[in-house]
């Protein structure tokens, strides 16, 4: 391996000294994520302008043997970023262009720090019938980073993970070359990220920046309707939140559907809040779809096993806003801002199961809890959120809330879900749990795209 000076001095050579750090100060901040994964430090920080940029880091990496890390916000907080061997963190922030947006084909194409917020103000002021499907992490949240986790939003009960409504990548493979997926591959047009080709999009999304680093994407964009609503449907009985989902999903008529669970405010404890999430274009279309909505839960109303609970604005606002603001208040209900949650990818009918355990753990482990439930692909799965807050300034609640997650992470896979953004210790769970074959098909896959083992080493680390 080549001397630290060599690499920095060839770092500054490709991006410039602004742009590059090997400063402890910074390699400290780069070392860590909101989360409660261990520390470790990058040897340099580097903030890439172009895709070129990119290439010859990745080139320079390759030659001397040195770990590549890229990373969106950092907002993982399972430690996805955190450069487990030290090496290179590639911040890409400075590579935040909206370079189109189609509106009749519907789909913008980004580089790869674009953020949530960035498109959804540029969307808002020049294309403001056309939106997309924006996550509940904070707005500074890149829209990369969140397909390259399979992340959900706003959209995800009709249209599916996040991941799934990518139109197309650019991507800088392992060893510097630089590749298109999907119709962008042979059209100018990015309209599909697979199909009618072979669907190489799944080398690169999921693999945590193991497989390639994103350039730019292509993002599917949707119709935005003029209004928007939300209607609340309340319930004691944990074993009806999945019927209560189906149902509303049923309709075909909601856009988001979201059930939450949490014992404070004292009016939230042993009840469960089922969010409906409506638009329109129309009052007469909001009023067709609140109906639908009343209409798929009138016989629960009538048998009173599920109430309406009628929203003052005051209320509505925060449920309404996007992204919401509840996750940034949770995190600090322990004083000290530190949360972190599980969020196994599961069936809608293990929600009773789910909740029960994260209830029993949480007492045992005198830890405060939350969970916030989204429906995805119409009903097909949800992701629920084992969520525990801490403070930061206390080592012992913060180890408790570990073992709790893991407590929560084991049993969630021994029912049948999936992990989602898995930590190291989850991928390793996964990995054990995963079909042999299965496994060396993704082994196969790092060795021939990574054959020097540069790309995010620790994470999908097969043995």
């Amino acid at each position: 391996m080549a001397t630290t000076g060599t690499v920095y001095d060839a770092l500054v050579a490709i991006v410039g000294k602004d742009f590059v750090s090997d400063r402890k100060e910074e390699r400290y901040f780069y070392a860590r994520d909101g989360g409660l994964m261990p520390p470790h430090e990058p040897d340099f920080v580097v903030l890439p302008r172009t895709r070129e940029h990119v290439q010859e880091i990745v080139k320079l990496a390759n030659r001397e043997k040195v770990p590549v890390v890229p990373q969106g916000a950092g907002l993982a907080l399972t430690g996805l970023v955190i450069p487990q061997r030290g090496g290179i963190v590639l911040d890409m922030k400075r590579m935040d262009s909206i370079l189109e947006v189609n509106e009749k084909a519907r789909y913008v194409i980004v580089e790869a720090g674009v953020t949530h917020g960035a498109l959804k103000n540029h969307l808002q002021k020049h294309h403001p019938q056309l939106r997309h499907s924006i996550p509940d992490s904070p707005p500074t949240a890149t829209i990369a980073a969140n397909a390259v986790i399979h992340g959900q939003g706003r959209l995800s009960q009709q249209h599916g993970f996040n991941s799934d409504m990518v139109s197309g990548l650019e991507v800088v493979l392992p060893t510097g070359e630089l590749c298109r997926i999907g119709s962008c591959s042979v059209s100018p047009y990015w309209f599909s990220k697979g199909p009618p080709l072979p669907d190489l999009s799944g080398l690169f999304l999921g693999w945590f920046g193991t497989t390639g680093i994103i350039t730019r994407l292509g993002l599917k964009l949707y119709p935005c309707k003029k209004m928007r609503d939300v209607m609340l449907a309340l319930t004691d009985r944990a074993e009806l939140v999945p019927e209560i989902m189906l149902r509303l999903s049923h309709t075909e008529l909601v856009e988001d559907v979201v059930a939450a669970a949490q014992p404070l405010p004292l009016r939230f404890r042993d009840t469960f809040w089922i969010m409906a999430y409506i638009t329109g274009d129309t009052q007469e279309e909001l009023e067709f779809k609140r109906k639908a909505v009343w209409d798929a839960l009138w016989d629960l109303f009538e048998s009173r096993d599920v109430g309406f609970l009628s929203l003052p604005p005051a209320m509505k606002g925060p449920l309404l806003s996007m992204p919401s603001k509840d996750t940034t208040r949770f995190a600090d209900v322990s004083k000290g801002g530190g949360f972190q949650y599980a969020g196994p990818i599961a069936p809608i009918e293990k929600f009773p199961l789910f909740v029960s355990k994260l209830e029993e753990v949480a007492t045992r482990h005198k830890l405060f809890y939350s969970s916030t439930s989204r429906l995805i692909g119409a009903g097909h799965c949800m992701m629920f959120s084992f969520s525990f807050s801490f403070n930061r300034a206390n080592p012992d609640e913060m180890a408790r809330a570990k073992t709790a997650l893991d407590e929560c992470s084991k049993f969630a896979l021994e029912e049948g879900g999936v992990l989602w953004k898995a930590d190291i210790d989850e991928q390793k769970l996964l990995m054990d749990k995963m079909d042999p074959n299965t496994l060396a098909l993704m082994k196969k896959i790092r060795k021939l795209l990574d054959p020097n083992g540069i790309m995010n080493p620790g994470n999908w680390e097969i043995g």
